[in-house]
């Protein structure tokens, strides 16, 4: 069942990746800028996990994500 899946495609690889429904909301925070702990509030926001739980999980996707090439990540503070 779809209903709560987001299937991201890169044509390119032919790389297609699964996200569940906290995936989604990560999915949806990161097409525009965001920082960790600003997608980390709006999943707190959404369900009943610890901050270091979220950070840790978050970081997880985020790196398997820009891994497959479907993101790229950022140092704000880099120049």
């Amino acid at each position: 069942m779809l209903d709560a899946e987001t299937v991201i495609l890169h044509f390119d690889k032919g790389v297609y990746f699964g996200l569940n429904d906290v995936g989604t909301i990560v999915w949806n925070q990161i097409q525009s800028p965001h920082t960790v702990q600003e997608i980390c509030d709006a999943i707190m926001r959404e369900y009943e996990v610890s901050k270091d739980r979220c950070e840790q999980d978050l970081v997880q996707l985020l790196e398997e994500l820009c891994k497959q090439g479907l993101i790229e990540v950022r140092d704000e503070t880099a120049h």
